[in-house]
């Protein structure tokens, strides 16, 4: 074997040994799906596959070139118009998937000389851009908006730009960020805030995402169509000088070839439903919350239920016993979360079903997990 084979078996072979090694699932499935982000079921929604076929029609089956060039498509102004008004905010920017939005939009904001202050459970693309940035990075503790106080206080005036990230809805337990807390101290401070809601978009705040929950308008807005819009791409809301200005320094954007017409006016179609059906918006929450009662759990802040198993073999060996019984939970495993917090991660979608939800209730609570929460 090559030196790289070996280096790549052994690094196999750790992961093994740990109950840590991942394969690409069958993409036929195994059972009721309670695994997915489509927390809406708009994937499937025949509304948006109408929509994507009569863009596939008119503008064929890619963009060509980078936005800047000739890939700025007539889909793309509706979308943008669509999560504008969504959001309450000035302006748009649509961007090949929300991990290039974060690594594009967090180094385009700030630089060396900066401050970055995070939360300490921020998704991996926000710290990828993070550090990409050049600024110095801080982490305050999980949602704790005094810690945030804390190291803004201390450290703020050294910098020239501060900037603050975190999550609406956090990926991995469910729970909601502090936004008005978190805006405050930020405003105290001269700092901006940037709040990823990939997970709440569709789901909290009548679909308007966490932030219209909260009642504040952060800096920036940022996201994904991958989740509850049923489709694919990222985005950035805020104000029209931002947005302009990221559509003249935001790397991942400048030299990435715009999305196929297709995905981005399905994604026009998905907003749309958003904007106007509270009732499909409303029910991924109710249908954990049904969940969480028969399964004695605490309520739900959102349609994301963690059951912590703590270790690696634990979750693996609770995913199979429930897929044996016709459910797809899939085990979440170190590094996406701390070790000794592995958890079977369940979400809910508006086209699950009742009985079925329940069935899955009774199923969980005989594996006796301990109460989910945050995974500091």
């Amino acid at each position: 074997m090559v030196s790289l084979d070996v280096f790549a078996a052994e690094k196999l072979e750790a992961a093994a040994a740990r109950s840590l090694l991942r394969h690409l699932p069958d993409p036929a499935g195994a059972g009721i799906n309670f695994c997915s982000n489509d927390y809406l079921g708009l994937s499937q929604d025949p509304r948006l596959a109408a929509a994507a076929r009569a863009a596939l029609g008119l503008h064929g089956t890619g963009a060509g070139a980078s936005r800047l060039v000739t890939g700025n498509h007539r889909p793309y102004m509706e979308c943008e118009a669509a999560l504008a008004a969504l959001k309450s905010t000035e302006a748009a920017l649509v961007f090949g998937s929300g991990y290039l939005a974060n690594i594009g939009t967090i180094p385009a904001l700030v630089g060396p000389g900066d401050m970055i202050v995070a939360d300490a459970l921020s998704h991996a693309c926000m710290i990828s851009g993070a550090r990409l940035s050049g600024a110095e990075v801080m982490l305050f503790r999980h949602n704790d908006a005094g810690h945030l106080g804390e190291l803004l206080r201390t450290y703020r005036t050294a910098f020239r730009h501060c900037l603050v990230l975190t999550e609406g809805v956090f990926s991995m337990d469910g729970d909601l960020a502090p936004l008005a807390a978190i805006a405050a101290q930020a405003r105290v401070h001269d700092a901006w805030l940037m709040v990823d809601d990939a997970h709440g978009l569709g789901v909290v705040g009548e679909g308007r995402g966490a932030a219209h929950a909260a009642g504040v308008v952060p800096d920036i807005q940022m996201g994904t169509f991958s989740k509850a819009v049923g489709s694919y791409g990222g985005y950035v809301a805020g104000s029209r000088p931002v947005i302009e200005m990221l559509v003249n320094r935001a790397r991942s954007l400048v030299f990435s070839t715009g999305l196929p017409p297709a995905v981005v006016a399905a994604t026009a179609a998905g907003l749309g439903i958003i904007a106007s059906d509270r009732a499909l918006c409303a029910r991924p929450l109710a249908l954990a919350s049904l969940f969480c009662r028969m399964a004695d759990l605490p309520a739900p802040a959102s349609a994301i239920v963690p059951v912590l198993l703590d270790e690696a073999a634990a979750a693996l060996e609770a995913s199979r016993v429930l897929e044996a019984q016709g459910f797809l939970v899939r085990a979440i495993r170190p590094p996406t979360v701390p070790e000794g917090t592995a958890r079977l991660r369940i979400t809910f979608c508006a086209n699950q079903k009742e009985e079925d939800v329940m069935r899955l209730a009774t199923a969980v609570r005989a594996l006796r997990p301990r109460a989910g929460g945050p995974c500091a």
